[in-house]
């Protein structure tokens, strides 16, 4: 069975469903947890017509204390739930490849990660992380709706 879960989280509602499964079955498993959030690249994150009134440094300053309160919240539900685990914030980098990488380098044998279920125009224009991860990854992944 799975000891080592990579749960993938952007703090939104979705995510933290995601997060709240991931817990239960690293409870029922007994598997350890590493919790990932990711801050995109700058120039991906803001608008040209943004980024002249926001500077790249409030947007990492911003974009860190984000990370923080999403991986806080995270890692105070589990231990809510007795449930120790590991934090890790990735920047400057596309969540899909974030999510593989970490996952590859940290030795999860399961990536536990949300769906937002878009389709047709929304799905292009907004892409789809989860099935980037499941079409790059060589490590099992877990979807939550």
């Amino acid at each position: 069975m799975y000891k080592h879960l990579l749960i993938a989280t952007d703090g939104s509602e979705l995510a933290q469903k995601a997060v709240a499964e991931g817990f239960a079955l690293s409870k029922a498993i007994g598997a350890k947890v590493t919790i990932l959030t990711v801050t995109e690249p700058w120039g991906m994150a803001v608008p040209a017509e943004v980024a002249v009134v926001y500077p790249v440094e409030e947007y990492e300053q911003a974009a860190a204390a984000n990370a923080s309160k999403i991986l806080d919240d995270a890692s105070a539900a589990g231990t809510k739930l007795q449930i120790a685990c590991q934090t890790v914030h990735v920047k400057d980098q596309y969540p899909a490849e974030a999510i593989v990488e970490t996952a590859n380098a940290r030795g999860c044998d399961l990536i536990v990660m949300a769906s937002h279920g878009r389709r047709g125009l929304m799905r292009l224009v907004l892409g789809s992380q989860a099935n980037r991860v499941v079409t790059q990854s060589t490590t099992s992944v877990l979807i939550c709706r």
